[in-house]
């Protein structure tokens, strides 16, 4: 009676993650197919496997609607954003955490407000703010506001790491002529690098899929990120027949991600927990 029992738990619990993975993977199983499908596949069997792969919509996405570029566009802005993003963060954590001043607390308290407030309400200041400076429709420019608007976070979850680091390490490294620049890079910074892996796959996942900034930001199309290409490529879809074009796109877009989060999912989940453990 007891063996049934579990089983008719474990199967409770199973049945409903088992059909909420199908929900999950299917839509990302049928935009891989329909981006090997011709229009007419498309239409005519839209849930069906493809009779032939056909590889020229990616050939076609790739070139004759710039997703190649855009796809550069986007590894530049999310490589340069994430660097900034760690250069910025991990000093300002190690301070708070370890340099003893008057306000550090208050100064944490504001970085972890700063995560409550909705980046929407930056826009219109940050797009005047860029034209100020030149830096209006400049991957550059949309690199470093993408770096500076995840510094609370980063900081959030650095800060937990860079605490549970003991002082004698530092102390010691000190006694034997470590400035607090080196005490940081060749003490802290190793010891910290499961919270900066984290730090550094979650903000580059951010970067890649984000779309709003991108779309106010940068008003020339071979300045265009993946997330507004794709927009684009979607609106002349419906008007130049290109379904299947349209679904490459998507994949180019999705697959990274996939691959970059499948890879790192321990070391993202652990991070967390670890994070979430220490703070």
């Amino acid at each position: 009676m007891k063996p049934m029992r579990q089983f008719a738990i474990g199967s409770a619990l199973r049945i409903p993650l088992l059909l909420w993975t199908i929900a999950v993977i299917f839509p990302i199983v049928w935009v891989l197919l329909s981006a090997l499908k011709s229009n007419a596949e498309i239409f005519a069997s839209p849930w069906g496997l493809p009779q032939v792969f056909n590889f020229a919509n990616f050939a076609k996405a790739w070139s004759s609607y710039h997703i190649g570029q855009s796809f550069v566009n986007s590894i530049v802005v999310t490589a340069v954003g994430t660097v900034l993003n760690l250069a910025m963060a991990i000093p300002s954590a190690y301070a708070i955490e370890r340099v003893p001043f008057r306000g550090s607390a208050l100064l944490h308290n504001v970085y972890l407000s700063a995560m409550m407030i909705p980046m929407v309400l930056g826009w219109i200041p940050l797009f005047f703010l860029l034209m100020k400076f030149q830096m209006l429709n400049n991957l550059f420019g949309l690199a470093v506001v993408y770096a500076v608007s995840r510094v609370p976070f980063s900081i959030f979850i650095l800060a937990s790491f860079i605490g549970s680091i003991p002082k004698e390490l530092e102390e010691s490294a000190t006694m034997d002529g470590l400035s607090p620049y080196g005490v940081l890079l060749r003490i802290v910074t190793p010891l910290a690098m499961t919270g900066i892996v984290t730090v550094t796959i979650m903000n580059g996942i951010q970067f890649w899929n984000e779309y709003f900034m991108a779309l106010i930001f940068m008003q020339d199309q071979a300045k265009y990120t993946l997330g507004v290409a794709m927009d684009f490529l979607n609106k002349k879809a419906q008007y130049e027949n290109a379904w299947g074009v349209l679904f490459a796109g998507l994949s180019v877009s999705m697959i990274p991600v996939m691959l970059v989060y499948g890879f790192f999912q321990r070391h993202i989940v652990r991070g967390m927990i670890e994070g979430a453990v220490k703070g």
